[in-house]
C-alpha cells in the first residue's frame, strides 16, 4: 500500500519531475518524443497522458514491456497505442502526420542493426517523411548492397547502420549522390566493440557523411526526415 501512495504522489507532482514541452513542433518542426528508458513506470504514465491529451499524438522511445503495459493500460478510450519496431510505442487520438514529400532510405550492414534501424523509421515517419529500407546489405557480401541501393534509388537521404568496423556509410556515400548519415551501432565485441569501432571508422570517413551517437537511431531519424523534406520543397512536392 505504501508504494501505491508513493506512486500516486509522484503522478499528483509530476511537475516537480517533467517540463512538458508542448511547442516544441512548432518552434523547431520535431514534436517532442518521450523517452522511457530510465523513468519510473509511474511518471512516465502520467507524461504519456498529460502529453496525449494535450497535442492528441505522444512518440514514446526505448519502452519496455513492463512500461508498454504501465501506459497501454492507463489510456481513455479515446487514445489508441500502437506499438513499433525498434522500442517505440505511439498513442494518438487517430491523427496521422502530415507527409512532407520527402524520402528516407535506411540500411543495415547486418540484422542485428535493424532495431536501431526501425527507431530511425519511427522517427522519420512520425516527422512526414516516406520510408524506404533494406536490411542485411553489408561489406561483408558486398554484392548484397546493389540491389538494395537499387530499391531505395527514390531515397532523398540515406541512413545507414552498421556495429563492428562500421565500413556500410563510407562504401554508401562513394556510390550515391545523396547525403549518407551514418549510425554506429552498439554490436560487435572485444577491443572497441560495442559501437566504438564503429563511431571512430564512420568519424575517420574519406567519404563525407554525417555521423550520429552510438545507437542513435531517433537523432538520425529525425535529421533523415528534417533534410529529406527540404529536398522535397525545394523540388516542389
Amino acid at each position: 500500500m505504501e508504494k501505491q501512495t508513493g506512486q500516486s504522489n509522484l503522478a499528483s507532482n509530476i511537475c516537480d519531475v517533467a517540463n512538458l514541452d508542448f511547442e516544441r513542433e512548432t518552434r523547431c518542426g520535431i514534436p517532442e518524443v518521450v523517452l522511457a528508458e530510465g523513468k519510473e513506470t509511474d511518471a512516465l504514465v502520467e507524461i504519456v497522458n498529460r502529453y496525449v491529451k494535450e497535442k492528441g499524438r505522444c512518440v514514446i522511445s526505448r519502452i519496455s514491456e513492463e512500461q508498454t503495459k504501465a501506459v497501454c493500460s492507463s489510456l481513455s478510450p479515446e487514445f489508441t497505442p500502437e506499438k513499433r519496431k525498434g522500442g517505440i510505442l505511439i498513442v494518438s487520438d487517430g491523427r496521422r502526420p502530415k507527409p512532407s514529400g520527402g524520402v528516407v532510405g535506411i540500411l543495415t550492414a547486418g540484422t542485428s542493426d535493424i532495431p536501431v534501424a526501425e527507431e530511425a523509421r519511427a522517427i522519420a515517419e512520425e516527422l512526414g517523411a516516406e520510408v524506404l529500407s533494406s536490411y542485411d546489405a553489408g561489406v561483408a557480401g558486398i554484392h548484397r548492397l546493389f540491389p538494395a541501393l537499387e530499391a531505395l534509388k527514390r531515397a532523398d537521404v540515406f541512413v545507414v547502420c552498421a556495429g563492428r568496423e562500421g565500413t556500410l556509410p563510407s562504401v554508401v556515400a562513394g556510390l550515391v549522390d545523396k547525403p549518407v548519415i551514418g549510425v554506429p551501432v552498439s554490436t560487435g565485441y572485444g577491443y572497441m566493440g560495442k559501437g566504438e569501432a564503429a563511431l571512430a571508422s564512420m568519424l575517420q570517413s574519406c567519404a563525407v557523411i554525417t555521423v550520429v551517437n552510438i545507437d542513435a537511431g531517433f537523432t538520425a531519424g529525425a535529421f533523415a526526415a528534417r533534410t529529406a523534406a527540404l529536398i522535397a520543397k525545394g523540388r516542389g512536392n
